[in-house]
């Protein structure tokens, strides 16, 4: 069995990536159907039970940085256990609201955790576990304020500062330059269907 490949959508609270993400998931079942694989679609924090539970704990409780920290990383290694890796193995291929990098900018980048920590738990938990692609969508702080203001009422992390997510952004910029082989950068700024279409031309290539 070929193996299935991991996708991973991630950006700011507010730069408008879950709103492209059940779009991207029925053209990329499109693609693969004659193959008889699947799209697991799932998340993070969650994805499992233990994983939503400490979900809700993460995004409405407060707590002490490293705590924080590692219960986003027991989370993803039974998140990897229970979900991506045994759907990998399949041939099915995994579509994943955020996952480890969203750690390094939410973490790391904006409440200023050292990245050798990270570094340490990501090892650990991942070895060297990484996606095959992953779409960051990128989009100015003064924007993706005015969109987290428009929605629902927010939890812990939409709630922080303008400094905070500028802290957040430049991180997943810095892990877009670290990695350009596995990062593609979407203007999120663009009209849904300019977005789509880069959607479309990345389908094309993985």
């Amino acid at each position: 069995m070929v193996r299935g490949k991991f996708i991973t959508f991630e950006g700011i609270d507010g730069a408008g990536k879950t709103t492209h993400l059940n779009w991207f998931r029925e053209r990329l079942e499109a693609r693969i159907a004659a193959s008889g694989r699947s799209v697991v679609v799932t998340r993070e924090p969650g994805g499992t039970a233990l994983g939503e539970t400490l979900r809700g704990i993460l995004l409405n409780q407060p707590m002490d940085l490293e705590t924080e920290a590692l219960l986003m990383f027991a989370a993803r290694r039974e998140h990897l256990a229970q979900v991506i890796e045994p759907a990998l193995a399949r041939g099915d291929w995994v579509l994943s609201d955020r996952f480890s990098d969203a750690t390094f900018a939410y973490q790391g980048g904006g409440r200023g955790l050292p990245r050798d920590k990270l570094e340490a738990l990501e090892r650990w938990v991942q070895g060297g576990f990484q996606p095959d692609l992953t779409v960051l969508f990128d989009v100015p702080i003064a924007t993706a304020s005015e969109r987290r203001g428009a929605a629902r009422s927010p939890d812990k992390f939409e709630s922080e500062s303008e400094a905070f997510f500028a802290r957040t952004r430049n991180e997943y910029l810095r892990r877009a330059e670290e990695s350009p082989e596995r990062f593609v950068i979407v203007d999120a700024t663009r009209s849904i269907a300019d977005i789509q279409d880069v959607l479309e031309d990345v389908i094309s290539t993985v």
